[in-house]
């Protein structure tokens, strides 16, 4: 058993504060937590048992390999060890193969898109879909601080305020039964001290980024940032307070634009357009079971 730092302690604390000031779980709620057997997931999911909240978890695995054993293998001695159910879904099981070879399909038929983009679809599809089958009140990523104050500027810089109105600690902007709300506990924390806390925990994760995770603009923002930070200590968090501020009112216009859902017409999914964005990549999902 590991002897708890004072650090470790606030760590604990500043989420528990984070789920109060967004008031992100209700006592009733079931929590789903989306775990991939990284630093963010597994930190969060082990604050959040020891919080008292009923959870469980679910990893999708993508089949990248050895990295995805190894993070299969990592997840399920965690959530044995802290006796948490978790749910297994395998992009073989959803999707017929493995992500690698989807996008090597999808880029034959000439639709440049780097495997980030395609692995965030095709598992976000499966994690809301299984979170409704398992009758879950809410689903738990692991999001922090950075990973939003750089997907803002990147939106920013490319001038998508709709897709900065998605974000936020409970991101989303039209709420359906079919959607099953995603929560964000990590929101204000920053990266380096998840993985400090990672570390004094002794929690059994892979560090390091995806070998998949090639998003030349993303690295850049990072780096960016990083290097920013070095001179303006609160960078990061001045970016998030910012989104914070407008994010009611970009929600609003984003609203007033883009009206109610449909369902796929393909999959009965929820989405915005005929076809949702995990049957426009895929040209058809075989419904998971």
């Amino acid at each position: 058993m590991v002897l708890e730092s004072a650090f470790a302690r606030q760590f604990e604390k500043n989420i528990r504060n984070t789920i109060r000031k967004f008031d992100l779980i209700s006592v009733d709620d079931k929590l789903l937590v989306a775990v991939s057997g990284g630093k963010d997931s597994t930190a969060i999911l082990y604050v959040l048992k020891k919080l008292g909240y009923a959870v469980e978890a679910i990893t999708i695995d993508v089949l990248i390999g050895n990295y995805t054993k190894q993070n299969l293998k990592n997840i399920k001695e965690f959530c044995k060890e802290q006796d948490i159910k978790l749910h297994i879904v395998s992009f073989r099981e959803a999707y017929g193969s493995s992500l690698c070879h989807i996008v090597s399909l999808i880029k034959s038929k000439g639709w440049n898109l780097q495997s980030c983009t395609v692995c965030g679809v095709l598992r976000r599809y499966l994690v809301n879909f299984y979170a409704r089958k398992l009758k879950a009140g809410k689903v738990v990523t692991g999001h922090n601080l950075d990973d939003e104050a750089q997907t803002f500027m990147m939106n920013l810089f490319k001038n998508k305020k709709e897709m900065n109105a998605r974000l936020g600690p409970c991101p989303g902007i039209i709420r359906d039964s079919k959607f099953v709300p995603r929560i964000k506990p990590l929101y204000l924390t920053s990266e380096k001290d998840i993985e400090k806390y990672s570390k004094e925990m002794k929690f059994p994760v892979k560090y390091g980024r995806c070998p998949c995770a090639i998003d030349a603009y993303r690295n850049y923002i990072r780096n960016m940032l990083d290097n920013l930070e070095k001179d303006y200590p609160n960078i990061k968090q001045n970016i998030v307070k910012y989104l914070l501020n407008n994010l009611d009112q970009w929600k609003k216009e984003v609203l007033k634009q883009k009206g109610k859902l449909n369902a796929c017409k393909k999959c009965k999914e929820p989405s915005r357009s005929e076809v949702c964005r995990a049957c426009q990549l895929l040209g058809f999902v075989k419904k998971p079971n």
